[in-house]
């Protein structure tokens, strides 16, 4: 059985991460509990999540929304239908558009099966992800956490999780990759919702006040 983390038990892993970590305790004290970030184990999902790669939150929604305006309901098939130029009119750069059509094809072709991603290890999630042209560590670990709420993950590849550990953990800006990768080890088995601490922390600054979590650094390249 997959371990995963739910509504009912979150605030439960959150203080139980408060009582071991004091700067985490500090977050919730101030901020209250993060949300429970969660997304739909669909086709639709994936594709939003390689529309978020290198760009704004808010450049991929509006991809999207004009994915859905286009074909009313995003399904392999019916992206498939969609030539070249009416991509680019829904805002998908030439390389997306051949990452999302690719995803398709996998999923048609049943290289891949979402569904039977519920119950698989981390690893061997990661593995079957990444295999897939334009799917890499970053999108793999959003896909973990926000869809399968598997509990200890730690997105390397993502600046907003890495900005605010290093603010949180005074950590110096130049710190390298594998420094933060042992801090976020002291959260095992519960990284993920660390993560969501520290994104909840992040988003609280006034000047991240309309953004959501999950964007991709070029520090530390995750697709």
């Amino acid at each position: 059985m997959i371990n995963k983390f739910s509504k009912s038990n979150y605030h439960a892993i959150c203080d139980e991460l408060a009582l071991a970590d004091a700067d985490l305790a500090a977050i919730i004290k101030t901020y209250g509990y993060p949300p429970f970030w969660s997304r739909p184990n669909t086709f639709e999902t994936l594709v939003h999540i390689i529309l978020e790669q290198q760009v704004s939150l808010a450049s991929a929604l509006s991809a999207l929304n004009k994915l859905r305006e286009s074909i009313q309901e995003i399904t392999p098939a019916r992206i498939l239908l969609l030539t070249d130029e009416e991509m680019k009119a829904c805002y998908c750069s030439r390389q997306k558009t051949v990452y999302i059509r690719y995803l398709a094809e996998a999923i048609l072709s049943r290289q891949i099966n979402l569904s039977e991603l519920e119950e698989l290890p981390d690893d061997v999630v990661r593995s079957k992800l990444t295999a897939l042209k334009g799917i890499g560590n970053w999108t793999a670990d959003v896909y973990l956490m926000f869809v399968l709420q598997h509990p200890d993950v730690f997105p390397i590849g993502d600046l907003a999780a890495v900005n605010a550990l290093k603010r949180v953990k005074s950590v110096n800006a130049d710190a390298i990759k594998e420094e933060l990768i042992a801090i976020a080890a002291t959260w095992q088995p519960y990284r993920t919702i660390a993560t969501m601490i520290l994104w909840h922390y992040y988003l609280s600054s006034p000047k991240n006040k309309n953004q959501e979590p999950g964007k991709k650094t070029d520090v530390f390249p995750g697709s």
